[in-house]
């Protein structure tokens, strides 16, 4: 059964991660579109503050303080959308944390502990969403990364997070698909947002982490969650660059291993000390609306690539040009980098 979506004007969306970044930006731009807000989070300050926002401005929001690592939480979000609205069309899982550094520098109580949000808080809001829209459709939405093709080196367990989503969604959208249940599964996969994503972060490098460029702005992220929910296409990646690196490292793999290893490391830290490692959103809630980060460059507003594969008409094209740009880019770093050209004699 084809899912039958409706506008977002007309629609109630649980956003989890809402109180900053990808999910405050998605979901103070949904208000002004209209939608009827469930907002959730660890913090309720923050929380507080954007429902009132939201109301003031004549929106309609309500919050659920929760840890979606907590099931019996992520099942309150759900009950308190029924309870308030009848129930919800859209549920976006957005909440996620990280950590930076070596893999052998971090304990395997912290690795758990971000998968406990990461995968099994998606599972979770995932299940939620599948038993309420079976009976009156919708659309599921997941934010994954890509992070979720490729691996970011210093962010090896988000980056194994992220792969864990990706098969999570990819295969609970074929087993709906199968059932012919009314649900719209979608896999939203950013490249670097400036977000406060590097500041929440658990930081175990001697440097502030930072995005590797280019980065792009949340608005843009929000904007492709926003079409998913009204068209519920199955995967959108955000950013061109970011297209880019996954279609390197399918095509050069050991390039990209070579790349990430004397360039991108290098990228993600910043000339500042690190916080203390206590200040991190692994273990404490954010508790401010912050939208953007750290990011010390120039951060892009639009992506032209994002747009076009949002818009069928002319999503060929734009995939001819990337592949074209791609072609031009690898060309250029084989000339100009004797250093990589002789650690890459061999592909995987």
């Amino acid at each position: 059964m084809k899912p039958t979506l409706k506008k977002l004007q007309d629609q109630v969306m649980v956003i989890t991660g809402a109180s900053s970044g990808i999910g405050l930006v998605t979901a103070r731009l949904a208000a002004k579109e209209g939608t009827r807000l469930v907002l959730a989070a660890r913090s309720e300050d923050a929380l507080r503050q954007l429902a009132d926002e939201i109301t003031a401005a004549g929106g309609e929001a309500i919050y659920v303080v929760a840890d979606v690592s907590n099931q019996a939480d992520v099942k309150h979000i759900a009950q308190a959308a029924i309870h308030r609205f009848g129930g919800f069309d859209t549920w976006v899982n957005d909440a996620g944390v990280s950590m930076y550094g070596k893999v052998e520098q971090m304990p395997v109580d912290d690795m758990r502990k971000l998968f406990d949000t990461n995968v099994w808080g998606l599972i979770y809001g995932s299940l939620e969403a599948v038993q309420h829209l079976k009976t009156r459709g919708g659309t599921l939405i997941n934010i994954g990364s890509i992070l979720s093709e490729t691996t970011a080196i210093l962010q090896t367990i988000y980056s194994a997070s992220k792969h864990a989503v990706k098969g999570f969604t990819d295969g609970l959208r074929m087993e709906l698909e199968m059932d012919g249940a009314p649900i719209a599964v979608s896999l939203v996969k950013p490249a670097a947002i400036d977000t406060p994503y590097p500041l929440h972060a658990k930081n175990f490098m001697d440097r502030e982490p930072q995005h590797a460029p280019p980065a792009y702005a949340p608005d843009i992220v929000a904007r492709a969650i926003l079409h998913c929910a009204e068209t519920g296409q199955p995967e959108v990646t955000v950013g061109g660059g970011g297209k880019m690196i996954m279609a390197m490292n399918h095509y050069a793999p050991r390039l990209t291993d070579k790349f990430m290893e004397k360039v991108f490391a290098k990228q993600e830290k910043s000339k500042r000390p690190p916080q203390p490692r206590h200040k991190n959103g692994l273990d404490h809630a954010a508790g401010q609306l912050e939208e953007r980060g750290n990011y010390p460059g120039h951060t892009r507003e639009t992506s032209i690539y994002t747009s076009a594969t949002t818009n069928p008409l002319v999503t060929a094209a734009v995939l001819a040009g990337a592949g074209v740009g791609l072609a031009a880019w690898l060309n250029s770093r084989s000339v100009g980098s004797a250093e990589v050209k002789a650690s890459v004699n061999g592909q995987r």
